[in-house]
């Protein structure tokens, strides 16, 4: 795995019975949980929660999302220029966000009833010892994201 966020590309095949989306490439491996966030509305942004260690992966069930993740300088005081990765993922291409252990991560849905899966590869006492909060106007103004796509 890269130390920098990267896309796991999947795709979809369709035919006369419907179709099926799949990320092949995606494995099980490292993963200890996941859990999916719906979020209430479209003007809602989640940000920024960091892991120096506990890697996530992003994957849209319904919907899309806004991604952004920021590699951590400092963790007790980090800069307002940390460095920042921006993705959007969306149901209709399937794909998996791999955010490794080192950065912290906002998202906003782009349009309602959007629906993100998170895997984890820390459990969820493994996480509290690695959780980082910040300000979500730290680094990105989440405001000037269109709801929609």
């Amino acid at each position: 795995m890269s130390n920098q966020p990267e896309i796991i590309s999947g795709a979809v095949h369709a035919d006369q019975r419907g179709s099926i989306s799949f990320i092949n490439d995606f494995t099980f491996a490292d993963i200890k949980r996941f859990y999916t966030i719906e979020p209430a509305d479209s003007t809602i942004a989640r940000a920024w929660q960091g892991h120096r260690h506990e890697s996530k992966w992003f994957h849209v069930i319904a919907g899309s999302f806004k991604v952004v993740a920021v590699k951590i300088d400092n963790w007790e005081n980090p800069s307002d220029g940390c460095e920042l990765f921006e993705y959007d993922l969306s149901a209709g291409s399937p794909a998996v966000l791999h955010i490794p252990g080192g950065y912290a991560n906002g998202f906003k849905a782009l349009e309602s009833g959007s629906r993100v899966m998170i895997f984890s590869d820390f459990t969820v006492q493994q996480s509290i010892g690695d959780d980082y909060r910040y300000d979500q106007n730290k680094w990105y103004n989440w405001n000037e994201i269109s709801n929609t796509i």
